[in-house]
This record gives C-alpha cells, sequence and structure tokens, in this order.
C-alpha cells in the first residue's frame, strides 16, 4: 500500500487567476483544468451559471511536485490565506476509510466518503486542529 499527498490550495472564484499566477511563478506546467460545469449535470443539484465557470480542479506540475486548486461553491464560508488543504491519494479504499475515520475522531467530518466522477472513495475531514484533508482513493487508472 502506497500513499501520496499534496497541497491543495482553495479559492473564492479567482483559481483560474491563481492558476496562471502559479504557473508562471514558479515556472509550473498546467496539468489540467476542469469546472464545475464540465461535470455530468445532475437534476438534483442544477448549477447557476456562476457556479458552472467556477474550477472545481486545476492541477499544476512544479518539478516533481504537484500542486492542486478549487474554487468554493458560492456562499461557502470563506476566509483567505486560510485555505491550504491536504490532499492525500491512499492506494486502496480500506486504507482511506482508515485514514478518514482516523482523521474524524474529534474532528468533523465536513464531506464523508463517496464514490464521485473521479475517485472510488473521497471525502473531505476537519481534524481536530482545524486542518482540512482530502482523501481521494487513487483510481484503477492511477490518475488524480
Amino acid at each position: 500500500m502506497s500513499i501520496y499527498l499534496n497541497p491543495y490550495l482553495v479559492f473564492d472564484g479567482n483559481t483560474r487567476e491563481a492558476v496562471g499566477f502559479y504557473e508562471k511563478a514558479l515556472g509550473a506546467k498546467v496539468m489540467g483544468i476542469m469546472r464545475f460545469g464540465d461535470m455530468p449535470e445532475d437534476p438534483n443539484h442544477p448549477l447557476t451559471d456562476d457556479m458552472k465557470d467556477r474550477i472545481m480542479h486545476a492541477h499544476l506540475k512544479v518539478g516533481d511536485s504537484d500542486l492542486m486548486f478549487s474554487d468554493t461553491f458560492p456562499g461557502m464560508p470563506y476566509q483567505q490565506g486560510d485555505s491550504v488543504q491536504i490532499a492525500l491519494h491512499p492506494s486502496d479504499e480500506a486504507r482511506s476509510r482508515e485514514i478518514f475515520n482516523a482523521l474524524a475522531d474529534g474532528g468533523q467530518i465536513v464531506m464523508p466518503l463517496q464514490k464521485t466522477d473521479w475517485s472510488p472513495l473521497y471525502g473531505i475531514v476537519k481534524d481536530q486542529f482545524g486542518v482540512f484533508f482530502q482523501v481521494s482513493t487513487a483510481s484503477e487508472q492511477g490518475q488524480q
């Protein structure tokens, strides 16, 4: 079993601008940018036009390291400069559950572990020290 982690920066609608800034400042390469509107529509959770244009996930390669980004949903609490999360990528679902539950002990589950379009098991937890972790089981193709 292996695990991989990287910083995940969260912004309030200006992720695209931040990605461009860090790409230039760090000499990074954009590996991908996906908007919320690029995902399949869910009639139970329709997106506004503003939400469709926000960035769901962006990925920069900085040397041998990965830096990832996302925008918040409009209206969600956001404090500028206090938006760094740690993304964990365990190689299997059992390890993901183990890590997620350990981090949730004394903390708060923000998004329960669930299957998503990008991961067989994904969730967000805020640990007892106020640090946010995204647990995203590596897909069978090994992509995040």
